[in-house]
């Protein structure tokens, strides 16, 4: 069994693992948690009441989050002509097509996000077996397969993040960083958790949120009281 450090074991009393804490009261205790000499990033864990094997129940989906993540993020696309030309403007890190492709084959993989325009598919396809296992293959159903170029981009630059739910039935992504405030935590992981829950299969049964729990990069996970985040995102 792993052992934690003497640091994860003094935070550890600090969460009382019986309770579940309200989002705010979850985000007033994190900056008591660690003292980490780098700005951790803010995960959260989503355990859904779904079966990822089946189809009519895989829970997957992008979000912009109002604040950002905190993180600098590459982006690569795959376009040409006038839509190659908006991607660049847009901030794009990376812009080709059969080049771009080539580049990759080579083992080339200095970004974090690839778009592509819909005409360059048959070029990105034959990408799969290097893109895929990466999560970093192009999607419509999360907007990386797209011709509004220049919007996809300044999103994936500015705060879009993806999730998908695994085979455990948990979703695990991203809210910010540790520096941010606690208001600004509040705000995207509420956005978060509302795309979550317009996200509901109409054939899962049962409780949908299950549970979620909140932490740092270094800190043990506070768990939330599920029940008050839907009733703040129910209410009239």
């Amino acid at each position: 069994m792993a052992q934690h450090g003497k640091q994860y074991r003094n935070n550890r009393v600090k969460v009382d693992s019986q309770k579940k804490y309200s989002l705010d009261d979850a985000l007033a205790l994190l900056p008591q948690l660690t003292h980490a000499k780098f700005d951790e990033t803010i995960d959260v864990s989503i355990r859904l009441g779904v079966n990822p094997k089946y189809a009519d129940q895989m829970v997957r989906g992008a979000v912009v989050l109002p604040h950002g993540t905190g993180q600098t993020v590459r982006v690569a696309v795959f376009a040409k002509g006038d839509k190659a030309r908006e991607a660049t403007e847009a901030g794009a890190d990376f812009v080709g097509a059969e080049d771009l492709a080539e580049k990759v084959q080579g083992g080339f993989m200095d970004f974090d996000k690839v778009i592509a325009t819909p005409d360059v598919m048959g070029i990105v396809g034959k990408l799969g077996k290097v893109l895929g296992p990466r999560g970093l293959m192009p999607n419509p159903k999360v907007g990386t397969v797209t011709f509004d170029i220049g919007r996809a981009v300044k999103e994936s630059k500015g705060g879009k993040v993806e999730f998908r739910v695994e085979k455990a039935g948990i979703v695990h992504t991203i809210v910010g960083k540790k520096s941010f405030k606690a208001d600004a935590l509040r705000a995207n992981a509420m956005t978060l958790f509302e795309t979550i829950l317009k996200l509901k299969p109409s054939s899962a049964k049962g409780t949908y949120l299950k549970s979620v729990a909140l932490s740092s990069t270094m800190s043990p996970g506070i768990r939330l009281d599920t029940s008050a985040i839907i009733a703040e995102l129910t209410k009239a």
